[in-house]
């Protein structure tokens, strides 16, 4: 069993992704760096046509294949219009709110070339505005992009050739900790890409034998709600996401071990599949955790609405502050890539899954009888 995790290659990878700007729609450059890590890790792979990644660590059969899904697009934004002071007004990608946007330094990505700006509130100085500052309204429609280059109207901006729909991506600001928190825009989810490179090594390093085919597939479009809806291959059967798990009042994520994600706003995760990886956590001494999140959906939810007839899992890393500025523990990404490696070699336990449609022969239960009573719950129905 692969547990030899390579915690700097795993940091000096997650440095590096989150080095490359990748808001949805903008991802050529991340989908190449990640194919030729692939390439020095000798796995072999393919891409789609937008630049999902399908990567295969083969294993002993091809039917009942396994997949693990990470995403490598991030959250940004686009040029909504360029305004009068020759400003840009912004549209978000994805889910995330103008608060967490304001200051920010970020790339606006033209037709031609890329332009250096910060996200500021529209009253941004307080010698001009005093309490304003702290009164106005928060939305995006009160933010703009200053531009650093000679541009003060509308057609000025225009002539840099700035144009509606551009692409704007946001710095990540990255910082790594001795104490092994990490702080950064985008850990959420190119922490769980790294966590996914990360255990591939391992499997590779320790050439680990797996019963089926693992798919490791890298999707481009989770943050606007596609994701894995068209990745999958009809050999798949079992599907895990790595995603973020909101450590926030209200819920049990935490910064360390794995929390696994027992439904989100779609629903339960797969019974079976849940518990096995929970079967998993406890044989091999990972840390773990479990939650329920409330407005959260991840690759897992795309697949299912995409019609794929799988069963799915959440595993995440706990994250601070998701979609604004994060910060993860080293502990739960190199937990995750630990869970990774013991679930690509862990027997098949369902075998009729192989068949998309079959009887009752072989089909799963579930637990339906009282719970046993214990010397710590000694009370009888009557008492």
């Amino acid at each position: 069993m692969p547990r030899k995790i390579d915690v700097d290659y795993l940091q000096r990878v997650l440095k590096d992704l989150l080095e490359i700007p990748s808001p949805t729609g903008y991802s050529d450059e991340i989908t190449r760096f990640v194919s030729h890590e692939l390439d020095r890790l000798e796995i072999r792979y393919s891409v789609t046509r937008r630049g999902a990644i399908l990567a295969l660590y083969p294993g002993r059969e091809v039917d009942g294949a396994r997949a693990v899904v990470a995403h490598l697009d991030t959250l940004g934004a686009t040029v909504k219009m360029i305004k009068d002071n020759g400003r840009l007004e912004l549209v978000p990608i994805g889910s995330w709110s103008a608060r967490s946007a304001e200051t920010t330094r970020c790339t606006i990505f033209t037709d031609t070339g890329s332009f250096r700006g910060t996200i500021l509130p529209l009253k941004a100085s307080g010698h001009t505005f005093a309490d304003e500052i702290d009164t106005q309204p928060c939305g995006w429609r009160h933010v703009e992009v200053r531009i650093d280059a000679d541009c003060h109207d509308r057609p000025s901006t225009e002539a840099l050739g700035v144009n509606i729909g551009d692409h704007v991506a946001i710095d990540p600001g990255t910082e790594f900790l001795d104490n092994g928190f990490i702080v950064s825009r985008h850990l959420d989810d190119k922490a769980g890409c790294a966590a996914m490179l990360a255990a591939m090594k391992a499997m590779v390093d320790e050439k680990a034998a797996t019963p089926v085919d693992i798919h490791f597939i890298f999707t481009i479009t989770e943050e606007v709600g596609s994701g894995a809806s068209s990745v999958l291959l009809e050999d798949v059967v079992s599907m895990v996401s790595i995603d973020n798990g909101a450590t926030a009042p209200g819920q049990n994520s935490a910064e360390t071990g794995v929390t696994i994600g027992m439904a989100d706003e779609v629903g339960p995760f797969d019974y079976h599949l849940t518990r096995k990886l929970i079967r998993l956590c406890e044989a091999e001494g990972i840390a773990y955790q479990r939650d329920v999140f409330r407005y959260y959906r991840s690759d897992s939810a795309s697949a299912l609405e995409g019609g794929a007839d799988v069963r799915t899992a959440l595993i995440t890393f706990g994250i601070d502050a998701s979609h604004s500025y994060e910060r993860i523990h080293i502990h739960s990404l190199k937990s995750i890539a630990e869970l990774v490696c013991a679930y690509a070699s862990s027997p098949v336990e369902i075998s009729r899954d192989t068949e998309e449609l079959a009887g009752l022969e072989g089909f799963t239960t579930q637990p339906t009888e009282p719970a046993p009573r214990s010397e710590e719950n000694p009370f009888t129905e009557e008492g």
